[in-house]
């Protein structure tokens, strides 16, 4: 299978701790890398890594809270001065495209490179970007102000080609494509081999879903059902349900419930409150719910 990995680079929230670093995640799909959020950082995290700044085309931004942009313009800036002549692309609300004016006019007067944004509207479900591989929709989400996630979806593959069977019938290579592309194959005496004896079915297509910041959103699950992976903040437990309603956040305990009634593949947590020194009694409450929980950390890299 072609890789489709989630590259952890930060999975705290707005308060620094020596444990976390703000919210930063890459996907890597086929070659290419696309950053969720940008983070305080997050130009060493990717170095730390050893995540390529090239391979970067297409940045998306969830919301305006510094925890999840405050690196973004640093990062701009280390790509101008590694000297990118690609187009950058940067999705968010339309007030981040005013930020970034400002910002670039200020502090990268010779960038190099273009930044091209695409404002998004937090409020609704739309594909924002599309290519061979992969498209990405958003997710509208409720917070103290516009945010969205992420649903990144893989393309179909075409199906594997059987060679055993290519070699039993001396199938030359020329009609391959063809036969990924549905075709059957007729010998040279006139007897047709269907197409089923000589592919095998291509790979099940996989998702990725990135639930930023938001309240518990019980109607969310319809939006996600049968999603690969999904990461949802976790930001409180039980012990805070106030503070989580309060602030527009969601408790471990809440998000596996999305996660259940969506009937997912498998739950990341992160987005962990500075408060909690030991995320594990956020996992055990998760878990109670949706087994197939697992708690995020820098540098881990997870299959999609």
């Amino acid at each position: 299978m072609e890789p489709f990995k989630l590259h952890i680079l930060g999975c705290g929230s707005a308060l620094p701790t020596l444990r976390h670093f703000p919210t930063t995640q890459v996907v890597e799909c086929r070659g290419k890398l696309y950053m969720v959020d940008c983070g305080e950082g997050a130009q060493l995290q990717m170095r730390r890594a050893g995540l390529s700044y090239n391979k970067v085309g297409h940045i998306f931004i969830s919301h305006l809270h510094g925890d999840h942009c405050f690196g973004l313009i640093g990062m701009l800036s280390t790509f101008g001065l590694l000297g990118r002549t690609a187009t950058m692309h940067v999705y968010g609300e339309p007030a981040l495209g005013n930020v970034l004016d400002f910002q670039i006019a200020t502090f990268c007067r010779d960038l190099g490179y273009e930044v091209e944004f695409h404002p998004v509207d937090t409020t609704v479900r739309k594909v924002i970007y599309d290519d061979r591989s992969l498209s990405v929709e958003t997710i509208p989400l409720s917070h103290r102000l516009p945010c969205c996630g992420f649903l990144f979806r893989e393309k179909p593959t075409l199906p594997h080609i059987r060679r055993d069977m290519i070699d039993c019938y001396g199938i030359p290579v020329s009609q391959i494509p063809n036969i990924k592309n549905g075709q059957d194959y007729m010998l040279p005496d006139g007897t047709c081999v269907p197409n089923e004896r000589l592919v095998e079915p291509a790979d099940p297509v996989r998702s990725y879903a990135y639930v930023s910041d938001t309240k518990y959103m019980p109607e969310l699950a319809d939006q996600l059902q049968g999603v690969t992976t999904l990461y949802h903040e976790a930001t409180y437990g039980d012990d805070n349900p106030a503070m989580a309603e309060k602030y527009h956040h969601s408790t471990a305990r809440q998000a596996a419930q999305v996660a259940r009634d969506a009937h997912v593949g498998q739950l990341l947590l992160g987005h962990y409150s500075s408060r909690y020194d030991k995320e594990h009694v956020l996992l055990h409450q998760a878990q109670e719910v949706f087994q197939n929980t697992k708690l995020t950390n820098e540098f881990d890299v997870i299959d999609i």
